[in-house]
């Protein structure tokens, strides 16, 4: 069992993580955000770059694209609409169910995607001989654990207003 000066550091350490987190994310975009200037692209964020690139090739809905768990959807709404305004998405109703509308990107969106992609392969290269993958990988493990544990978290708090 913990005692209280445990608890107290257990939760400057769990505090700590989710703070290093936001900031890691912040940063990441700030990446994103740079390699968009290099090509001088000021019609697209970083955010919006992000969106194109884990559609890829596929074509999705706005709904596939949320259940993916990237983005929250008043936010992919809004991006995949500027995407389509600034030439980056195609929208084309489902020929299926009329009411549902699908999305791929365009010739400009599939350039950029390559771009994203180009960036990605230089930071992979430029760790490999860094020792750091090992890390990564065990970092990337402990974000799944945590983000089960999130999850779950949710399911608990879900659990207790049933009751209520």
């Amino acid at each position: 069992m913990l005692g209280e000066g445990d608890k107290s550091a257990a939760k400057e350490v769990y505090l700590e993580a989710i703070r290093l987190t936001e900031r890691l994310h912040r940063q990441f975009l700030e990446v994103v955000k740079a390699e968009l200037d290099s090509h001088n692209l000021d019609d697209i964020n970083n955010v919006q770059s992000l969106i194109l690139y884990n559609i890829g090739r596929d074509e999705l809905t706005v709904g596939e694209l949320t259940n993916r768990g990237y983005y929250l959807g008043s936010n992919v709404s809004y991006n995949v609409r500027k995407l389509v305004e600034n030439g980056y998405l195609v929208q084309e109703r489902s020929v299926h169910d009329r009411r549902s509308i699908r999305v791929k990107l365009s010739p400009k969106g599939l350039v950029l995607c390559d771009r994203v992609d180009a960036m990605f392969e230089r930071q992979v290269k430029a760790l490999v001989g860094t020792g750091s993958l090992e890390d990564l990988n065990q970092a990337a493990n402990y974000y799944r654990r945590l983000e089960r544990f999130w999850i779950s978290q949710l399911d608990y708090t879900a659990r207790v207003l049933e009751r209520e």
